[in-house]
């Protein structure tokens, strides 16, 4: 119920700001002027993905534009867990209800950038979803820039889903791959196919990664096996003021309660498949190293991943936990492309260790890492909830990890010249207006 309040409060902001704008209450952006946009994303959670994906398009827009002509804004739920990141750009506090903070900001801005990774899906959050159809909608009604930048699109319940063909059909969403692009079109939603911001991410030297595995156990010889869980069954959050108002009067729900008035998915059926998740990782890693030397490190990249990672490590004796909330996403993202072979159920994870062709599979709950495999031309490289492997399948994919390095090796290649085709060739006619008009030749 509180998620349809939420859908139907930012409609209702999106109609208000387009007549707002019909009558002239809105100025436009004027040549000369520094072009103000506003980065939507999730940021301020301690999401390594999340924060090294805003980074990067902070980085490329400000190399295309110049310093000089642009002003950037970024929100944050947490400006303590954002705190040196984004460096020379405003952040701005996203709260947990956030409809009024859309009608209030999105208009001091001459366009908005969404950046958030899984961006039209109804999996994690339909408030999330929310939250960027509302950025977008209300900069394309006033006549702004409205961009989604690295977008995944899947599943959408059917409001959030109306919401996106019709606040969203004046954006342009450049997404990281073709599924995501297919789903958006067939909405009516304008699309461009382009890439993931964090394959470009330069974290620390590998010194920095070796030099922290050293500190926790490795002996410098030994190949590392990086393992990046989730609980896969905890979602979507859903907002539900009973819950919270039950929370705050008898303490139920706490095992659930994420922030305020949102809550995971939760219930008998949700611990049992949770639980049959992390024992078959830890069966999984035990079997795997009974078999071959390897060091194990869990390695949480989004801070709520350190419950699975330290249940896991408890199965398998207490091997080491990295988490987002010690190492930022610098050193995290050092700390991966110095392993030797990862399992991941986190997207980024897989992702930022790529171009140091660490040889990955995945554990996967969606689709995000099904698309990337096929990328990868390695169909057979992830388990999922509808696939599974012969085990002697698995492991010969996995045994000395050439089958996985040759997926990153050949991808590769192709990301300069995706990221060309976004930053220079793929911009439309309009954008190539603004980036004249502050003095820049595309």
């Amino acid at each position: 119920m509180m998620d349809f309040v939420l859908e139907a409060w930012v409609s209702a902001n999106i109609e208000r700001a387009k007549a707002r704008w019909m009558l002239g209450g809105n100025k436009p952006w004027q040549p000369g002027e520094k072009l103000k946009l506003l980065f939507a994303g999730y940021n301020g959670t301690r999401n390594t993905g999340s924060d090294v994906r805003v980074e990067e398009m902070l980085r490329q827009i400000r190399h295309i534009l110049g310093a000089d002509h642009v002003e950037f804004s970024v929100m944050s739920q947490n400006f303590d867990r954002s705190k040196g990141y984004f460096d020379g750009t405003r952040q701005v506090h996203l709260p947990d209800i956030f409809p009024p903070f859309l009608s209030d900001e999105v208009p001091r801005h001459h366009g908005v950038v969404a950046c958030e990774g899984s961006m039209f899906k109804s999996k994690f959050a339909n408030a999330l979803t929310t939250m960027m159809i509302g950025s977008l909608g209300i900069a394309a009604v006033e006549n702004k820039l409205s961009v989604g930048y690295g977008a995944e699109a899947g599943h959408m319940d059917p409001l959030v889903a109306k919401m996106c063909a019709r606040y969203c059909k004046n954006s342009l969403v450049i997404t990281r791959n073709e599924e995501s692009r297919g789903i958006l079109s067939e909405l009516g939603v304008p699309t461009q196919l382009g890439t993931d911001t964090a394959w470009t991410f330069q974290p620390k030297p590998p010194e920095y990664g070796q030099s922290v595995l050293r500190q926790v156990g490795w002996d410098g010889k030994t190949p590392v096996l990086v393992v990046c869980p989730i609980n896969p069954f905890e979602w979507p959050v859903k907002a539900s003021v009973a819950k919270y108002a039950l929370r705050s009067l008898t303490g139920a729900y706490k095992d659930s309660h994420y922030r305020t008035v949102y809550f995971h998915n939760s219930g008998p059926a949700a611990d049992r498949a949770y639980q049959h998740y992390l024992t078959s990782i830890a069966n999984a890693v035990e079997a795997f190293r009974k078999q071959r030397n390897v060091f194990v490190i869990l390695v949480a990249t989004e801070r709520l991943d350190a419950r699975p990672a330290n249940k896991i490590s408890e199965k398998l004796g207490g091997v080491p936990v990295l988490t987002s909330d010690h190492y930022n996403m610098y050193e995290l993202v050092s700390i991966l492309c110095s392993c030797h072979m990862m399992a991941s159920s986190r997207y980024h994870g897989i992702v930022t260790s790529m171009p140091s062709l660490v040889p990955s599979a995945g554990i996967t709950m969606d689709e995000r890492i099904r698309n990337l495999m096929r990328e990868r031309g390695q169909r057979r490289a992830y388990l999922g909830r509808h696939r599974s492997h012969r085990r002697e399948e698995s492991e010969s994919h996995g045994a000395d990890g050439r089958f996985l390095r040759r997926g990153s090796a050949a991808t590769l290649p192709r990301i300069p010249d995706t990221h060309r085709r976004v930053e220079l060739g793929g911009l439309p006619a309009a954008y190539e207006r603004v980036a004249t008009a502050v003095g820049i030749s595309l």
